[in-house]
C-alpha cells in the first residue's frame, strides 16, 4: 500500500485525584476545551469532550504519528498545569496516575458521543468507580481494584 491510512477512534477516561470533585462551573467548559485544543495540537482530532466533577470523558480520532501513552501523558500534563494557572482553588488540583483508554467502532461513535453528553444525568445515579468497572468488564479487562483508583 502506497499509503498509510489510519481512523482509530479512541474513548478515554481518568479522574482526578482521589476523585477529588474539583471540576467546577467556573472551568468545566474552558477545561474541556483546552484538552481539545491539546488533543488538536497533537493531530489527535477531538469528537467529544466532557465529564463530570471528578473525572474527564475524551473520544477523539488517535493519530498514527503518536502513542496511546504519549497521548495521555501530554493530555494530563499540560491541563493539570492549566488548570492550576486559574486560581488558588484549583492549587491542589492533580489527575490520577492512571487512566482508561479503549477503541471506539465508528458505527457506535454516536452512542459514545450521546454517552459523553449526558454525564451529569448519568452520575446522578452512578460513581466513576462503578463507571470504569463497567467500561473494564465491557472490554474484557483484567484489573486489580487495590491498584486503580490512585
Amino acid at each position: 500500500m502506497g499509503q498509510s491510512l489510519s481512523r482509530v477512534y479512541v474513548h478515554i477516561t481518568f479522574s482526578t485525584k482521589n476523585r477529588k470533585p474539583i471540576i467546577d462551573t467556573e472551568i468545566e467548559k474552558p477545561l474541556h476545551d483546552y484538552i481539545g485544543g491539546i488533543c488538536k495540537g497533537l493531530e489527535c482530532n477531538p469528537v467529544r469532550i466532557g465529564g463530570y466533577s471528578d473525572h474527564i470523558h475524551i473520544l477523539c480520532i488517535l493519530s498514527k504519528k503518536i502513542t496511546q501513552m504519549k497521548l495521555l501523558e501530554e493530555l494530563k500534563k499540560q491541563s493539570s498545569i492549566w488548570v492550576k494557572s486559574k486560581g488558588l482553588k484549583y492549587h491542589d488540583f492533580f489527575w490520577q496516575d492512571g487512566y482508561g483508554i479503549f477503541s471506539v467502532n465508528p458505527s457506535e461513535v454516536e452512542l459514545v458521543v450521546n454517552y459523553i453528553d449526558g454525564q451529569k444525568e448519568h452520575h446522578s445515579k452512578k460513581s466513576f468507580k462503578d463507571e470504569l468497572r463497567a467500561f473494564l468488564k465491557k472490554y474484557d479487562v483484567d484489573f486489580d481494584e487495590r491498584y486503580i483508583w490512585n
